[in-house]
């Protein structure tokens, strides 16, 4: 039987890591089709699907609003930060209303952190994009004020002895009331409904692999996580592979639907954008 390739990118972090795990290690039966994983950082494969590189790939949910032609939202594989998110942490204790004013390392401008952090200081900001696993080094260096800092430099911060200046997730909740949609995955249109619904049923299970075997994929995601033990590397797949990640649920849509629009309201988002999701 012929192979169709299909190709899939994601992060090399530990959440990205074990919910591919099924897919990747042949643990999903998925026929004629054959997935290759490409691992890049979230805003190279937010540039690559503007250019619609990817057959299959993961994004930030800000980057969405920019793809609807070339790609359908997967309603599985959703990371959210619910009552926590991307941080803006800084070398000494400063206040919300400072950072205005200092020079701000960003893991990208198509990122959910980034129009998360656009959101909250509509005034603007001073930035520069940096990799997202050298913001914490370069901040700490001194070459920054303060850094924009998602995946698991969440939990690793404080090693370094920065101060977190804003939880954008706690902000977002409290602003909304919803999580913040953080990033998604998507698939490309022109595969056609039937291998879609393919692919769309093959990801879900191989979500649901890696948490009915935690044990093997969490083993399989420690080796991306950067200064990270097994407990929390646990920990931080915990916060972004979870009930939300089998299924975005009405309050997960309606969370994506709102932060689309409030990114619209503030004009930084140039259209509106109709959310529609795989079914």
């Amino acid at each position: 039987m012929s192979k169709h390739k299909i190709v899939v990118g994601h992060s090399p972090d530990p959440d990205d890591a074990f919910m591919f795990y099924g897919l990747a290690h042949g643990k999903i039966d998925t026929g004629d089709l054959e997935f290759h994983h490409v691992l890049q950082d979230i805003e190279t494969l937010n540039r690559r699907a503007l250019r619609g590189e990817l057959e299959v790939t993961a994004i930030s949910i800000h980057a969405y609003a920019h793809l609807l032609d070339k790609y359908a939202l997967l309603p599985s594989g959703c990371s959210m930060g619910d009552r926590y998110g991307p941080m803006v942490v800084a070398r000494k204790p400063v206040a919300v209303s400072d950072l205005a004013s200092l020079r701000i390392a960003v893991p990208g401008t198509m990122t959910t952190a980034f129009l998360a952090l656009r959101l909250l200081l509509p005034d603007g900001f001073t930035h520069e994009v940096v990799p997202f696993d050298q913001i914490l080094a370069e901040v700490a260096k001194g070459h920054f004020d303060a850094g924009l800092i998602i995946h698991e430099g969440q939990l690793t911060f404080q090693n370094q002895g920065l101060h977190l200046v804003v939880d954008l997730g706690v902000w977002w909740q409290e602003k909304t009331g919803l999580p913040l949609p953080l990033g998604g995955n998507v698939v490309r249109r022109d595969l056609g409904g039937d291998i879609i619904k393919r692919i769309s049923r093959y990801l879900k299970e191989s979500i649901r692999y890696g948490l009915e075997h935690r044990a093997e994929a969490l083993e399989y995601a420690l080796q991306y996580g950067r200064d990270m033990d097994r407990k929390l590397a646990d920990k931080f797949v915990g916060m972004y592979v979870n009930d939300w990640t089998l299924d975005y649920g009405p309050r997960g849509r309606a969370a994506v639907a709102r932060l689309l629009e409030e990114g619209h309201r503030a004009d930084i988002i140039p259209s509106a954008v109709a959310v529609e999701f795989v079914e």
